[in-house]
């Protein structure tokens, strides 16, 4: 009798798991991102690497946050990277960049075919230097054995961040950054999910 009333309810554990481990393919993240920045100018291009932007994407409900160390940006000449953390970004006041939105729309069932690259927009908070602005950024998804692939291409002003260029350099700066983002994120496992 023990063992009847056990198989139905070993049954029901079972497929109950597994559609918690589905609901949880719909959550992604990374702490290896990368994200560049690139600023053409007659008197000199800029430009500055990371790949340690940490990034959380619920694609049920939209949710996604990200978070960049500024002290984590690399760049070709090492005055030019300490003029960035101290004398722009202020790195020791503002350590971070981040974000904080949703994505407008996601296809779930599309996204899930094979290698189909969605569109999409992602609206919300983009905090720089210690202001905050509401964005829109576009951008594309698609799912990649088992990886989420993110990327998107805007363009930032340094000004409206309160990014001060000094005078001397000032004319011959670009009056925006144009900042890449490319993400590999894998599943969130909770420990709910995990065998």
């Amino acid at each position: 009798m023990k063992r009847l009333l056990f198989r139905p309810l070993l049954l029901g554990w079972l497929v109950l798991c597994a559609h918690w481990g589905k609901a949880q393919e719909t959550r992604y993240q990374t702490r290896t991102g990368f994200i560049s920045f690139f600023s053409s100018s007659p008197l000199e291009d800029i430009e500055a690497r990371s790949q340690q932007t940490s990034a959380v994407l619920d694609l049920q409900t939209g949710q996604l946050a990200f978070s960049i160390p500024i002290r984590s940006f690399a760049f070709k000449r090492t005055l030019m990277q300490e003029h960035f953390n101290e004398n722009y970004l202020e790195s020791e006041r503002y350590p971070k960049a981040t974000f904080s939105g949703r994505l407008l729309e996601v296809n779930l069932p599309e996204l899930r075919e094979a290698s189909k690259v969605q569109m999409v927009t992602a609206e919300g908070d983009l905090t720089i230097h210690g202001v905050t602005h509401r964005v829109q950024v576009p951008g594309t998804l698609q799912l990649q054995n088992g990886q989420l692939l993110v990327q998107a291409v805007f363009t930032v002003a340094p000004a409206d961040y309160k990014i001060e260029i000094p005078a001397l350099v000032r004319d011959h700066i670009a009056k925006s950054v144009q900042i890449k983002v490319r993400l590999a994120a894998d599943p969130l496992r909770t420990m709910a999910s995990r065998p």
